[in-house]
């Protein structure tokens, strides 16, 4: 797991998922993975949150799904506006069946499904209005 990389399809199936659940919703989902920690996952992805700028979205409604392959570990950080909505246990589900994806090999397939899950429940708290604008880029992003 060393060497983990996601080909050029499976960008491309990613970003597609993303664009897809934004579609439905004024929220913005962003992935990351990191090729290693220097912290405990979920502070290694506050900082990442906050880098990425997802703290910024007019209705605080950004998700971002943090992956270090390596470590195999993960993470899953909503912003306060979508974090008072979700049910409490929305993000153990999600997790839920990311890992059980991820156990089975299926990075890309266990990230897009992850990311319909968010997209539907964004959708249901933050419809998208006509006059949406996509506020982050949908580009996987990258880090040692």
């Amino acid at each position: 797991m060393a060497d983990f990389k996601l080909s050029k399809e499976e960008e491309k199936k990613i970003i597609e998922a993303i664009r897809s659940a934004e579609g439905q919703t004024s929220g913005e989902i962003r992935v990351h993975i990191q090729k290693t920690l220097t912290l405990p996952v979920y502070e290694e992805a506050a900082k990442v949150f906050l880098k990425l700028g997802m703290n910024r979205t007019d209705l605080k409604n950004g998700v971002l799904l943090f992956i270090v392959p390596n470590k195999k570990q993960f993470a899953i950080l909503g912003d306060s506006g979508i974090n008072q909505l979700v049910p409490e246990n929305f993000w153990a589900d999600c997790k839920d069946s990311i890992h059980d994806h991820f156990s089975k090999g299926q990075f890309s397939e266990g990230i897009c499904n992850t990311l319909d899950k968010i997209g539907e429940k964004l959708a249901h708290f933050f419809p998208v209005s006509k006059d949406d604008i996509n506020e982050l880029s949908d580009e996987i992003t990258y880090s040692e």
